[in-house]
């Protein structure tokens, strides 16, 4: 049997053990330890590839992250554009389906020393009208009569609204201008806003303008009027200016607002809330228990339902700052029926609204801010006491 062994198998080397035991082959010793440092190496390349992979994960994640979130600020832009552009043709639509005998100018005019002055039109029953240039409200009333509600004052005085003009003719008010309000970056328009004040009291606020350019004079030249002109657009000096007239001067006045699409009591009464509170949180003097009062009794009184277009929202102040919120039909209309939603004594309240409007930093709407600052241009430059006369 010897005899039929390989011959590679006869020239292994055999080693025997001292005990005796079976022969241990050098070669076997060998493959052993080779194995074993075979496994630690792999072990070592498997681990560096998992880190690799890992880390290719983590920046091909960030990336896809990165990308996503450009996606979507491009996506919200261009979505934003294409709102608008919408917006945009629908206006247009609107102003294409108004058919009218005349066509109504949609800017005011200037003159030769190139200010601007307000058109005024007649409608069909000849009442003076003043184009807003908008398809949905066309128009504001150029002369408002509103029968306000008597309010009572803290000291039991009944208001002076009442008192100064008689019960059944109400008061007049003359327009002094308007504006569209908007929301959001896209300019989203929501209504008209127009500024009135008394016919009666006009004499009042020219006084109180002219003395504060010039104390001598009764009426402001040019040079005087684009010093009056460059204080009221200023966002201190022109807070200063109405906030002291508001206070001071006991003129009777009302902002007119018409929606252009319909809306809710609740979104306006936010709108008017946001602002007070935004103006009031600067100032120590609105943080008492009445005004936090006057505030809560405010927001009440717009817990109704909706406000279609084109509908009239009428807030009146009177001589002593008393507010009076009244909701009508809406119209140029000399006898339109208006609903008495509530009236609130503190005058600061009214304040802060109507500084919204008239002067600050931001305002509800700074269209209409500069055309009412284009109207006492004109009431300024005529003989202080003729403006009323005219009107009327």
């Amino acid at each position: 049997m010897a005899m039929l062994r390989p011959a590679a198998a006869l020239a292994r080397p055999v080693l025997r053990s001292s005990c005796g035991t079976a022969p241990v082959r050098a070669a076997a010793r060998r493959t052993l330890f080779s194995r074993r440092q075979s496994a630690r190496a792999t072990q070592d390349f498997d681990l560096n590839k998992l880190n690799a992979k890992r880390r290719d994960y983590e920046q091909n994640r960030t990336a896809f992250l990165a990308a996503g979130a450009l996606a979507g600020i491009v996506a919200f832009v261009y979505t934003a554009w294409k709102l608008k552009q919408a917006l945009d043709i629908e206006r247009e639509k609107e102003k294409r389906a108004v058919k009218c005998d005349a066509p109504i100018p949609t800017e005011s005019f200037k003159t030769e020393a190139g200010e601007k002055r307000k058109v005024v039109l007649h409608d069909e029953e000849g009442r003076e009208i003043v184009p807003t240039g908008h398809a949905v409200v066309e128009a504001f009333p150029r002369v408002l009569e509103v029968d306000l509600p008597v309010s009572q004052h803290p000291n039991g005085s009944s208001s002076p609204i009442a008192d100064s003009i008689s019960d059944k003719n109400g008061v007049e008010f003359t327009l002094v201008g308007l504006g569209m309000r908007t929301v959001t970056f896209i300019g989203i328009q929501v209504y008209l806003v127009g500024f009135y004040v008394a016919t009666q009291d006009i004499a009042r606020l020219q006084h109180y303008l002219v003395k504060k350019i010039n104390p001598l004079a009764t009426t402001l030249i040019l040079a005087e009027k684009d010093a009056l002109r460059k204080a009221l657009l200023d966002a201190a000096e022109g807070e200063q200016t109405w906030d002291a007239i508001l206070q001071e001067a006991g003129c009777r006045s009302a902002f007119r607002i018409s929606p252009v699409r319909d809306t809710d009591f609740h979104h306006l009464r936010d709108g008017f809330v946001r602002a007070i509170q935004t103006r009031s949180q600067r100032d120590k003097a609105y943080g008492d228990e009445a005004f936090g009062a006057a505030m809560k009794e405010f927001k009440g009184m717009f817990n109704r339902g909706s406000v279609p277009k084109k509908k009239e929202l009428l807030l009146c102040r009177d001589g002593q700052g008393a507010l009076s919120v009244m909701y009508g039909g809406g119209g140029h209309k000399k006898d339109a029926k208006r609903d008495v939603m509530g009236t609130i004594s503190d005058e600061r309240l009214s304040r802060l609204l109507w500084l919204n409007y008239l002067a600050g930093n931001k305002v509800a709407s700074e269209g209409a801010r500069e055309n009412i600052i284009e109207g006492v241009m004109e009431f300024v430059e005529r003989p202080v006491g003729t403006v009323a006369t005219q009107v009327v």
